[in-house]
């Protein structure tokens, strides 16, 4: 597997700093090791995306931190644990690695979590959405920043049932994350008066969905829960509008739904489809404003991963530069104590359980009539608090909370 790293201060003016950099920034560098989908199911979501949002918080900086100049190294994950978790390793033990960013996919997550726990290393949770993360499978060094399987099922879930939804049948990924997802939305569901009657479980990554789609039509849900993301939930969602699904009288209900996503199935197709969403680029003037220049960089609008990637980092340095430190439990600390202000979040609390809470936001997919560009394709319908998304701490299980 290639390895790309990328200098984000030219070599001489970092050779310059290394020398002044501070005693208290180890090796005289601060190295962020950023693991994501470049070429799989979450390369549109996450991927070459993430990279660059993260190069954006750098340049915010100037390439600098606290007198010492910041590198980042970026590998493809392929969404396979075991490569995620060699590659974290190996950054650490041999390359200085101070930190690991992103890592989509929660089997990934997993596994750098246990090489960030023996390491001692900080955990920058972006594209991985399973509540135990900050649960069951919390670490002392692990943050999750963008969203999770709650705050998905608070959203959409409650949206879905408030609305006439109350029988669901799932489709859902075959692995930790579809299994989380399934478990806390059917949680809501539940408490709301609502009944699950059934699930089949899919492959990861999938292609065909037409057996998964007839077993749920035959369930007679009112609700099919999509519980997966990615080319996945694409897919599932193409295989029902050929099934006639929604014609037919039944719901799509994307647990999980970018805009790539949006633009792949179509807006015709996703039209009135509800989902719940970190951030979305076009709320004001400022999330605007980045997003443009993630555009000019990319040629794409940013998604939730994206930003919630930039606004980790970005935190993270601002901490470094409020410490003069890149020791992990010095970091750690002024990271907790800081609220995080940026595009992506407002008051955003990061938590003894390392969940970051910030609002979430219910929006619906625009009517093609609705849409003045190519990106205009969401309106947000309400605003969902972040301790209404989360939970309060005293529900975590974190042990280490």
């Amino acid at each position: 597997m290639n390895l790309k790293k990328i200098l984000i201060a030219g070599v001489s003016v970092a050779s310059l700093m290394c020398g002044a950099a501070s005693a208290e920034i180890s090796d005289g560098v601060v190295k962020i090791g950023l693991l994501t989908d470049m070429s799989g199911t979450y390369s549109d979501v996450a991927g070459e995306g993430a990279a660059v949002a993260a190069q954006m918080a750098i340049e915010e900086f100037g390439g600098t931190v606290a007198g010492a100049p910041i590198e980042i190294v970026t590998a493809d994950h392929q969404n396979k644990a075991d490569i995620a978790a060699n590659k974290a390793r190996e950054w650490g033990d041999t390359d200085q690695v101070d930190a690991f960013a992103e890592l989509v996919t929660t089997s990934v997550a997993l596994a750098v979590f246990e090489v960030a726990k023996q390491q001692n290393k900080i955990a920058l949770v972006s594209g991985s959405a399973s509540s135990p993360l900050t649960g069951d499978a919390c670490i002392p060094t692990g943050l999750h920043w963008t969203y999770n399987t709650r705050a998905l099922a608070v959203g959409t879930g409650s949206a879905v049932v408030q609305e006439g939804g109350d029988s669901w049948y799932f489709l859902t990924a075959d692995y930790a994350f579809g299994e989380a997802l399934e478990r806390d939305v059917s949680a809501v569901v539940e408490a709301a008066g609502g009944t699950v009657v059934g699930s089949a479980k899919h492959p990861f990554p999938a292609s065909d969905f037409s057996s998964f789609i007839l077993q749920a039509q035959a369930s007679g849900a009112k609700v099919i829960g999509l519980a997966n993301a990615g080319a996945d939930t694409v897919n599932a969602i193409k295989a029902a509008n050929e099934f006639g699904v929604v014609a037919a009288g039944q719901k799509i209900a994307g647990l999980l739904v970018f805009m790539p996503n949006v633009k792949s199935i179509g807006q015709d197709v996703a039209q009135g489809l509800q989902m719940t969403v970190s951030f979305y680029w076009d709320m004001d003037d400022e999330t605007r404003a980045w997003s443009q220049k993630f555009f000019e960089k990319t040629g794409k609008m940013p998604t939730g991963i994206q930003a919630g990637t930039y606004s980790s980092v970005l935190h993270y340095l601002k901490a470094i530069e409020a410490t003069g430190s890149d020791d992990t439990d010095t970091v750690l600390a002024k990271m907790r104590e800081m609220p995080v202000e940026d595009m992506f979040a407002k008051g955003g609390v990061l938590r003894t359980d390392g969940r970051m809470v910030h609002d979430m936001y219910l929006a619906e997919v625009k009517k093609p009539s609705e849409s003045d560009g190519e990106w205009d394709l969401l309106k947000i319908v309400r605003t969902i608090p972040g301790e209404e998304a989360y939970g309060p701490l005293s529900e975590s299980t974190c042990p280490t909370k």
